[in-house]
């Protein structure tokens, strides 16, 4: 398995919740009392690992704005802390969401940009980047929580993302440097599965009382560094807990 689920091929659904640090705390509690730890995590749990995503957009952030077919593909670049590389595609219709990823080496990275033999494995993400005019924007660097479990012969997830930061890019390469912080006292719930929500995660939405909201990384960073004209949330509103612990919409 690669790290970060496998190659995500075919449809699955993903969905996504917006949650305060404290109540982030007490379902990574929750989770670890029943879910298995991932097979690439790391730490006293052997669940938690660093991931950095390197986003690609138009000069005129059609990606972020949603334009077109440019709102149902997602394009990035994404390092795990053993330099495990990866170029994704994400495609996403509705909760459901289909990926294709491709291994890639650190020498590899710099050439993206200046394309890649017909027989290489990555010739399609940068075929695709030349047709969509797609750049790098900004990369975004986490510290992920992961729990799986087997349902049925399907392996579902949950990830709780935290400590998020952002930084503009400079080109195909990892920067380096801590960036701006995101989501301040605010974590990311993903749950992610095959068919039917298994019968843990709907007790888990059931028992926290959690309500679904859009968490783009690459539109909070984006936003937050300034890298666009109009707000990232204005389309596309968070969801956080208000002051009674429960979750609630932004005004």
């Amino acid at each position: 398995m690669q790290p970060g689920g496998g190659s995500g091929a075919g449809w699955a659904s993903e969905i996504k919740f917006i949650v305060g640090s404290d109540l982030g705390t007490a379902i990574r509690e929750w989770a670890r009392q029943r879910l298995q730890p991932d097979p690439h995590g790391t730490g006293p749990m052997r669940d938690v690992y660093r991931i950095t995503s390197l986003y690609l957009d138009t000069a005129a952030r059609d990606v972020f704005h949603r334009r077109g077919s440019f709102g149902r593909s997602k394009y990035r670049i994404r390092r795990y802390e053993d330099d495990h590389l990866f170029v994704e595609r994400k495609l996403r219709t509705g909760s459901k969401l289909a990926k294709r990823r491709t291994a890639l080496t650190a020498d590899d990275l710099p050439h993206i940009g200046n394309g890649m033999p017909a027989t290489d494995p990555a010739h399609w993400f940068v075929r695709r980047l030349r047709l969509r005019r797609l750049e790098p924007v900004c990369q975004v660097t986490y510290s992920r929580t992961a729990r799986v479990a087997d349902v049925n012969g399907a392996l579902v997830r949950l990830t709780i993302d935290d400590e998020l930061r952002a930084s503009p890019a400079t080109g195909f390469a990892f920067e380096p440097g801590s960036g701006v912080g995101l989501l301040s006292g605010q974590v990311i719930l993903e749950l992610k599965f095959r068919g039917y929500m298994p019968a843990a995660f709907r007790q888990l939405v059931e028992e926290f009382r959690l309500v679904p909201g859009a968490a783009s990384k690459y539109r909070m960073a984006a936003d937050t560094l300034g890298l666009v004209a109009a707000p990232a949330f204005a389309e596309a509103p968070a969801f956080v807990k208000d002051p009674a612990g429960k979750p609630g919409k932004n005004a």
